[in-house]
């Protein structure tokens, strides 16, 4: 998607939203602080690692959102980037239940209300482009924290944190081999393999599992990925042959 900053009345629209999903990201830091005894940190960190997705969206909704208003789904999003933002704050804190609890706990939120947003665009007809990319994102984004979660709170090994960064390596072999950014075509797989790894690696971050159970669930949440980039690299390829 190219880079283009919204004009109005869309610019205010979405400015709103990152404005409400900014003051998400502080609400949870102060009770994660306030309640959960977390250091202070995570407030700064997580509001940093906002702004950065908000600056994403106000420059790259301009061309891919077609309508004059952000939409209810894309408002949704924000707050799921919000959340997303906050959990990624936890990398680096203590060792402790607690973290892993709360980063395990608002994952599982995150991918509930994934099916809202997705919903809210058919709905009221403001389905886009830009939608869906922002809504991968996300996700994508997600998986790669909890994948760094897993592997530094020693669910598994660092071979882990490959479930996170597979997105972001078919990204850029699509710089290397041009016939993978070539439009792949809605997979209820896709989806379902998306969750399978958000569920799965949210289980494996909880205390409620420990080694050697929790390498193996990472092994197979892992190996179920693989399997599904590997059917779209197979899709893709057979288009330019």
């Amino acid at each position: 998607m190219s880079l283009s900053f919204p004009s109005q009345p869309l610019a205010s629209r979405v400015l709103g939203a990152q404005l409400i999903g900014l003051g998400s990201v502080m609400v949870l830091g102060w009770a994660a602080v306030r309640w959960g005894g977390l250091s202070a940190r995570v407030i700064p960190a997580a509001t940093l690692v906002f702004i950065a997705i908000a600056v994403l969206v106000l420059l790259v909704c301009g061309n891919a959102h077609p309508f004059p208003t952000f939409g209810p789904a894309n408002v949704v999003t924000t707050f799921r980037a919000a959340v997303v933002a906050f959990i990624t704050a936890l990398i680096g804190a203590t060792h402790t239940d607690v973290v892993a609890a709360i980063a395990a706990g608002l994952a599982l939120g995150v991918t509930v209300l994934d099916g809202v947003d997705g919903w809210l665009a058919r709905r009221t007809g403001l389905a886009s482009a830009f939608g869906a990319r922002f809504d991968m994102e996300t996700d994508a984004l997600l998986i790669l924290v909890l994948s760094v979660l897993a592997w530094q709170h020693e669910k598994a090994g660092a071979w882990v944190v490959l479930a996170g960064a597979m997105r972001y390596l078919f990204v850029g072999a699509g710089y290397v081999w041009r016939w993978m950014n070539a439009p792949l075509p809605p997979s209820v797989r896709r989806k379902a393999v998306c969750v399978v790894q958000v569920v799965g690696l949210g289980v494996i971050v909880s205390p409620l599992v420990s080694a050697p159970a929790s390498v193996v669930a990472a092994a197979v949440t892992l190996a179920a990925l693989t399997w599904s980039f590997g059917v779209d690299v197979l899709w893709l390829r057979r288009q330019v042959a």
